[in-house]
């Protein structure tokens, strides 16, 4: 089983573990703007950047969805998404208070599938449930070519490797 920390605390990952070379599992995912639903993964003829959070209503999270808002948007052809177990609801506050334009984001609330399928749900500890920090660049023919699973879930990820995986 994948672990990760929080806080200096190991915490297991549940779900199947996804690495590079593998095909990205393609998943239903709830938009925050109008609860349409919105797939990632899977061959989509063009470079994905998954961006996983825990929680948009932390600090850590809302800088980093601020972040690849701008930095992403200056890479051509990359659909960027961040996904979150945040109702839609608050993913589309989020966005709007925030001013989040050039990215989807994305809740997993439903079923967990996401967070089942790449390995990224927090099995234990104090948010269990609740997704882990992570990256996952997809290629064009829907592999995953960069992955990140942020050693503590508290710090932010290798903005710079994850940009580059996808240029």
């Amino acid at each position: 089983m994948a672990t990760t920390m929080l806080q200096g605390n190991t915490v297991n990952l549940a779900g199947n573990e996804v690495n590079v070379g593998d095909k990205a599992p393609e998943v239903t995912l709830v938009n925050a703007d109008g609860l349409a639903d919105v797939t990632v993964g899977g061959a989509k003829g063009g470079k994905q950047l998954l961006v996983v959070v825990p929680s948009l209503d932390t600090p850590v999270c809302a800088t980093e969805t601020r972040r690849f808002n701008t930095e992403a948007a200056a890479v051509d052809g990359v659909e960027v998404t961040v996904v979150s177990m945040d109702l839609p609801f608050a993913g589309g506050r989020f966005c709007s208070t925030e001013g989040i334009k050039n990215l989807t984001v994305a809740s997993d609330f439903r079923n967990k599938d996401f967070a089942n399928a790449y390995g990224v749900l927090i099995a234990d500890g104090p948010i269990a449930g609740v997704t882990c920090r992570a990256i996952f660049a997809v290629d064009e023919n829907g592999v995953v070519s960069y992955k990140e699973i942020v050693p503590e879930i508290a710090e932010e990820p290798n903005y710079d490797a994850a940009l580059a995986a996808v240029k």
